[in-house]
């Protein structure tokens, strides 16, 4: 187990995406996550320090164009990926996901690994101390609503880098936001995180 300061220290900021179409699911299909957006962000140094996409093979539903339009990710490229029980161990394994707090923007992924961890049978790779960020950026600028990522980015004077809706690029515009709510002192501490 890492020392308690170096858990306190890195926060995962994770961001999913899963298959989707554009209307109703499919009956025969299930929506499931296919692609793992992850940026750590060093919170004592205030900076991103890496970002990683884990490619997530999907079992029970395929990409549709809809999906490959919004994700830029095709049915082949997914095919290439790992399982989605191999994806949750390496998060343990490599990014120590278990022990350090995380965010992601809204509850939908956390809500999404809840489910699907369910559905087969998987350990949930996270701990409790999780941060809807959404939430947060709204609640800290005053925000009449919750705004989207790339509208929070632009509320912010931040640049949104790469590609919408990739999700190792929305990770890491989402660690951007992160970072604007720390510097101005409105990111829970690993204190605050541990009493909810």
């Amino acid at each position: 187990m890492p020392p308690m300061e170096e858990i306190g220290r890195f926060l995962n900021v994770v961001d999913v995406e899963a298959t989707c179409w554009n209307g109703p699911r499919p009956r025969d299909q299930v929506n499931e996550i296919i692609e793992i957006g992850l940026c750590v962000v060093d919170l004592r140094e205030r900076r991103r320090v890496e970002r990683h996409g884990i490619l997530v093979r999907p079992r029970r539903s395929r990409v549709s164009a809809f999906c490959t339009e919004l994700t830029g990710l095709t049915q082949e490229k997914v095919d290439t990926g790992v399982t989605f029980a191999d994806a949750c161990a390496l998060l343990e394994r490599e990014h120590r996901s278990r022990s350090r707090a995380w965010a992601s923007w809204g509850d939908y992924d956390r809500k999404q690994f809840e489910r699907q961890c369910r559905e087969t049978g998987t350990r949930y790779p996270f701990g409790r101390r999780h941060t809807n960020a959404k939430a947060r950026y709204a609640e800290a600028r005053e925000l009449p609503r919750k705004p989207g990522m790339a509208g929070a980015l632009r509320h912010a004077g931040l640049p949104l880098e790469g590609r919408h809706h990739s999700g190792e690029d929305d990770a890491w515009n989402i660690g951007a936001l992160v970072l604007d709510l720390l510097g101005s002192g409105a990111w829970p501490s690993w204190d605050e995180l541990s009493h909810r």
